[in-house]
């Protein structure tokens, strides 16, 4: 009981930290997620991580709020759940009420704009490095079908404008068929 409470403790604390320092969307969550779970408390596994980032990509609604639902769920069950994603949503919720406070006076101020605007830059190389840590991990993965489905997948959206949900579902549907066929031959 007294683990369990440790455990609920550090997952609030350690999805309240990235929330408040996590700017530019769900994508600059990803790596810091992974950090945090993955290298320093080594709660979860590198390649189970980045399914869980998939099924919170591909689940409705913010990415940082899904990821800390499935990887809260993974740890700790409903609580872990509950948990992260109070420490996920205090963060903005405090932050944009402050903003809203104080919007007139931050609208039209030169120095809080080029902040945003930096900060942009900053966010597109966190985006990259996630992109090439996803990539990479696929292909480290050694199958030439994940790769395959990857490649396809970023033809589709970047070389021919395929709405990312007919991608999200044909990749779903894709996993679903290697899923059954692999449990066929587990069977046989």
């Amino acid at each position: 009981m007294q683990k369990k409470k440790k455990v609920l403790l550090q997952l609030f604390l350690s999805t309240l930290y990235l929330s408040t320092f996590t700017f530019g969307g769900g994508y600059v969550i990803v790596t810091l997620m992974k950090k945090k779970f993955v290298d320093e408390h080594h709660w979860i596994e590198e390649e189970e991580m980045l399914d869980l980032i998939a099924i919170a990509q591909s689940s409705p609604g913010a990415i940082a709020v899904n990821g800390a639902i499935v990887v809260g769920y993974k740890l700790a069950g409903v609580p872990g759940a509950l948990i992260s994603i109070l420490g996920t949503i205090i963060p903005p919720f405090v932050i944009i009420s402050l903003v809203s406070v104080f919007y007139s006076a931050f609208r039209d101020n030169f120095i809080v704009s080029q902040l945003l605007e930096g900060m942009q830059a900053g966010v597109a190389a966190v985006i990259a490095a996630v992109v090439y840590e996803m990539g990479a991990g696929v292909v480290q993965g050694k199958s030439m079908i994940s790769v395959l489905i990857m490649a396809g997948a970023f033809a589709a959206s970047c070389v021919f404008g395929v709405n990312a949900v007919h991608i999200v579902i044909v990749c779903l549907l894709i996993g679903a068929v290697r899923t059954l066929i692999g449990e066929r031959r587990k069977a046989a």
